[in-house]
């Protein structure tokens, strides 16, 4: 006879469970990523997901998956509210927003480039810290996920109609942004001389903002170029620059950044690294596919 677990499940049970619940992880540690900005602490969070689960039984689970969404999301909000409780400061998401090694340096599955394609959207439009713990459950699990706000109303015991007040109240806590510090407002002061100059094709005016060595890289559908040295970064500004572009401010991983949109929509996403007065780095996606995934419609 197979022996009995603690769950009561058998061990041929536990195991298919175990299997099934395997297909749904990356999709779990994604929504916990999200929500709670930190690997380690999403990985706690999917790991206890398993284990209610385990101890559950799947036998009368119809939706695995909406279960799972359900009990993560639960996870995640209480794991927010200890972490306000103790006064700890949320940390903000940090995903990597744009590729630093080449194009095809590495394989992944569609699924998980669909994820990071939300996470950069998310980089691209926010602060998570702005937001209370209900806001960023809610936040993060429809505009990100799309899970339907009656679903996301019994994770936080809140009415539909108040589920969605939060999110919307998130969104436009996204939209104002935050407040910046005095090392901010600096860093955008270069960016804004960056692309006054390079508007005016002032080459001089863009040699003025870049640090000597700073580096460009670009990833657009070719693939992933370099640029290296203040002068051929200010060439290459120069040469880019499209009349009637309009530059947005926008936070990239903790780095000041910008979207820039033409012709109503997203022609390209920069992010600035700024050190004493200068750019030292610039980050680039220009592939239009890739940016009609990452930016909302919202923005546009």
């Amino acid at each position: 006879m197979t022996p009995l677990l603690a769950t009561g499940m058998t061990v041929t049970e536990e195991e298919q469970l175990a299997t099934e619940f395997e297909t749904h992880r990356p999709y779990l540690h994604a929504i916990a990523l999200r929500v709670l900005g930190a690997d380690a602490d999403a990985d706690d969070a999917v790991q206890e997901a398993w284990m209610r689960l385990a101890r559950t039984g799947g036998g009368g689970i119809e939706d695995l998956r909406g279960w799972l969404t359900t009990v993560t999301g639960r996870i995640c909000l209480d794991a927010l509210r200890r972490r306000a409780a103790r006064g700890e400061q949320p940390l903000e998401l940090s995903v990597g927003m744009l590729p630093l090694e080449a194009a095809g340096a590495r394989s992944i599955d569609p699924e998980h480039d669909a994820v990071v394609a939300e996470s950069v959207a998310l980089a691209l439009c926010v602060v998570m810290d702005a937001l209370t713990p209900a806001e960023r459950v809610s936040f993060v699990l429809h505009d990100v996920f799309e899970v339907p706000f009656n679903a996301i109303a019994a994770i936080l015991s809140r009415s539909t109609a108040a589920t969605k007040m939060l999110a919307s109240r998130a969104r436009g806590q996204i939209r104002l942004g935050t407040p910046q510090t005095g090392a901010d407002a600096a860093a955008r002061e270069v960016i804004d001389a960056f692309f006054a100059a390079a508007g005016r094709g002032d080459f001089a005016g863009l040699l003025a903002v870049l640090a000597p060595d700073v580096e460009l890289r670009a990833t657009g559908p070719d693939g992933t170029i370099a640029v290296r040295g203040a002068a051929e970064v200010a060439g290459r500004a120069t040469s880019a620059a499209r009349p009637g572009a309009v530059a947005h401010p926008a936070l990239l991983d903790t780095a000041p950044g910008v979207l820039i949109m033409a012709g109503g929509r997203p022609v390209t996403v920069m992010a600035f690294t700024v050190a004493d007065g200068a750019i030292t780095a610039i980050h680039a996606l220009t592939d239009p596919d890739r940016l009609a995934q990452i930016v909302p419609s919202w923005v546009t």
